[in-house]
């Protein structure tokens, strides 16, 4: 779970032309308008048939910091007149935000996040929300296939490296959300609360053995002197054979794992599980990493690996670096406000969603419907409730989840899918969206 507040936030993670349509709507009376303002993605990235919503919690800690103090005020001076910077010396959001609780599977058209408040105090939020949930998400879901690839085995995020460096701690909180284990980077440990893990790599092994590998046991016995047996020792540097022999001399038939990092890894894992075992190690875990994505661990299904390091695939999102998110006006002082652009179209209205299921469990489908309607009928089938409170009058509710609900939620989610909908295959979203006006 989240154990501390997100870093603080600053006002001007926005764009500027935000602030423009801030300062014409003030000169023009027209900023005080109440509005509703809907987040959604129009489509799932191309053969995707679900999405995981993430980066809620840091949205609503990033809201909490929005403010605009003299340094941010000092910079948008040069193009706003005094009555805009006045009003946003004075900015914090007093609206209402319900939303998907993270770790909710997601469609085409699901109104992720419904902001209502004056068109003010809403507009100036869209790159902020937008950044952490475009981002967040797409982790998610690229995170949960890869999850569901691994059929129950260890998962562990350690794609810092591949990242900028205030994004990996966010995308490692996105794939514990989705279900990975454990994650490398240590501000995310004592961020969001993420268990750590990690070893060494092959520069320690190099330290000790130079070039020929003669003095690899070293690297290995002063792991094993620092962190016990139940290290995971990197066996790869040179040959993986010699080094799985050497690892089980030097820690005996206990040590906890070894970790392939290069090769073709099926191949690797059968070949090392076999020596393991004829070394009377049968415990020993093997730990696979190198350029891994959803289809490489479904792979690897068949094979003797126990655990899978994942790094680059995972922060960029798997092929699918962004949500493909809007924040789009649906909705002006009660009145039903559309966009009609060519692939751009959006539905007017402040939204509601249900999601129906059958007796079993499995969804069938996601009905949207307006938020002044009945609710629509469900045929039987049993309908929860999508959107739930999170801002009320500018304060962040109580029932706040945690990240470990979210956890239990991705789980509960990729269960209730149909079976069609876990595939890795290109195909439909595994569930209709239907719309009613």
């Amino acid at each position: 779970m989240d154990t501390t507040a997100a870093a603080p936030s600053s006002a001007l993670l926005t764009d500027q032309y935000e602030l423009t349509m801030l300062a014409a709507a003030l000169a023009d009376g027209s900023a005080h308008r109440r509005c509703t303002f809907e987040v959604f993605a129009r489509r799932l990235p191309n053969g995707r048939r679900y999405g995981v919503v993430a980066g809620a919690g840091r949205m609503l800690d990033a809201l909490a910091e929005f403010r605009f103090g003299e340094p941010e005020l000092g910079i948008v001076a040069g193009f706003l007149d005094n009555r805009t910077l006045d009003w946003l010396g004075d900015y914090e959001f007093r609206g209402d935000i319900d939303g998907y609780r993270e770790g909710e599977l997601y469609f085409p058209g699901s109104p992720v996040l419904s902001v209502r408040g004056t068109f003010a105090e809403c507009v100036v939020l869209e790159t902020l929300i937008l950044s952490i949930l475009n981002h967040d998400t797409a982790i998610a879901s690229a995170a949960a296939r890869m999850v569901s690839a691994a059929g129950g085995r260890r998962m562990i995020e350690m794609g810092s490296r591949r990242t900028h460096e205030l994004a990996a701690p966010a995308s490692a909180r996105a794939a514990y959300l989705a279900g990975f284990d454990a994650t490398s980077n240590l501000e995310a440990v004592r961020r969001y609360g993420v268990p750590g893990a990690g070893t060494s790599a092959h520069a320690f092994t190099l330290l000790h053995s130079g070039t020929d590998g003669a003095h690899e046991a070293a690297a290995f016995r002063s792991q094993i002197q620092a962190q016990g047996i139940g290290t995971t020792l990197l066996v790869d540097t040179f040959d993986i054979t010699e080094g799985v022999a050497t690892a089980i001399e030097v820690a005996g038939p206990g040590l906890g794992g070894v970790r392939i990092d290069s090769g073709d890894l099926g191949v690797l894992a059968r070949q090392v599980r076999d020596q393991l075992d004829g070394l009377g190690a049968t415990g020993t875990r093997i730990v696979v990493s190198g350029d891994l994505d959803e289809y490489a661990i479904a792979s690897l299904r068949a094979e003797p690996v126990d655990a899978y390091g994942v790094g680059t695939s995972l922060v960029t999102g798997s092929g699918a670096p962004t949500a493909g998110m809007v924040y789009k006006l649906v909705e002006v002082e009660g009145v039903p406000v559309v966009k009609r652009s060519s692939h751009k179209e959006s539905r007017g209205g402040t939204k509601k969603a249900v999601r129906l299921s059958r007796r079993t469990g499995t969804i069938v489908e996601e009905i949207v419907y307006r938020a002044t309607g009945p609710a629509p009928a469900t045929d039987g089938f049993s309908a929860r409730e999508l959107l739930t409170p999170m801002v009320r009058a500018g304060k962040i509710t109580d029932g706040r989840p945690t990240l470990q609900a979210g956890r239990e939620l991705v789980a509960s989610g990729r269960v209730s899918l149909p079976w069609e909908g876990l595939k890795l295959s290109p195909g439909d979203p595994a569930i209709p969206t239907t719309f009613l006006e």
